[in-house]
């Protein structure tokens, strides 16, 4: 478990499939503060009071706001330009389409993922 000036580390996390967000829950509560957006808008209101988690975990495909247009967003902002961003995503070639992205994308994982290797992940970019 990562701790923070005495609090775990926190993760962002925005997805808009109810049973990723209480399967995320389930693996990652005990260890770490989980703040849970169900769409990329419910994110970037969440960012703007002021709120810096340690990392994001995102869908890519979300309606309105996407995980794409969100990360684009967050890159371009300058304060969480290095806030580790971990992309999942049920999508077909998504190597292929992290590789495209015209930002930085820390880690991302196809759905459905094991768990096992996400906190993995997760504890190598927010050590």
């Amino acid at each position: 478990m990562e701790i923070k000036n005495g609090h775990k580390k926190s993760i962002l996390i925005v997805d808009d499939e109810l049973s990723i967000l209480k399967l995320l829950s389930f693996i990652l509560a005990a260890d770490y503060d989980l703040i849970i957006k169900k769409s990329g808008i419910e994110a970037i209101a969440w960012l703007e009071e002021g709120n810096d988690p340690d990392l994001i975990i995102s869908d890519l495909m979300m309606p309105y706001f996407d995980g794409s247009s969100l990360i684009r967003n967050l890159k371009i902002s300058g304060f969480y330009r290095n806030t580790p961003v971990i992309l999942l995503s049920g999508a077909e070639d998504l190597a292929e389409k992290v590789k495209n992205m015209p930002f930085k994308i820390d880690s991302y994982m196809e759905k459905p993922f094991n768990p096992a290797t996400l906190k993995s992940q997760i504890a190598q970019l927010i050590t």
